[in-house]
């Protein structure tokens, strides 16, 4: 990948996501289309965190006419194993465990995700035999 990837604020989280989820490069425009609407980001905001994302490497920026056009140069699925070993490292000990206790505390699981977990479980497993 050849970038130190960084943890990212929320904000420019949701603008990775909208260009994750994209078929294709975005504009700006296409992006502030899907954000969250309660927020309300100006124009100028959006072009803040496009700008911050680029020269974090997370987008490449391709100008077509008069726009410029969004596309992401790391995979979302990268992103988010490291984000997920981060959280398990720093508030869960590396602990599966402890992790898995955190989200279910005080709700009951149901069936089909207990199921759901010993299948994952199990192919884990496998790989390791």
């Amino acid at each position: 990948m050849g970038i130190s990837m960084k943890r990212l604020p929320d904000s420019e989280r949701e603008i990775m996501m909208i260009i994750w989820d994209a078929e294709e490069p975005v504009s700006r425009s296409d992006i502030e289309v899907h954000l969250d609407k309660e927020r309300k980001l100006t124009k100028t905001t959006v072009l803040s965190f496009l700008s911050r994302l680029e020269e974090k490497g997370f987008v490449k920026v391709e100008r077509v006419g008069r726009n410029n056009y969004y596309s992401p140069r790391v995979r979302k699925t990268e992103y988010l194993k490291r984000e997920s070993q981060t959280i398990l490292s720093r508030m869960y000990g590396n602990s599966l465990k402890n992790f898995v206790t955190a989200l279910y505390d005080g709700r009951k699981m149901s069936q089909s995700e207990i199921q759901e977990l010993k299948e994952y479980l199990d192919e884990l497993e496998e790989e390791t035999l």
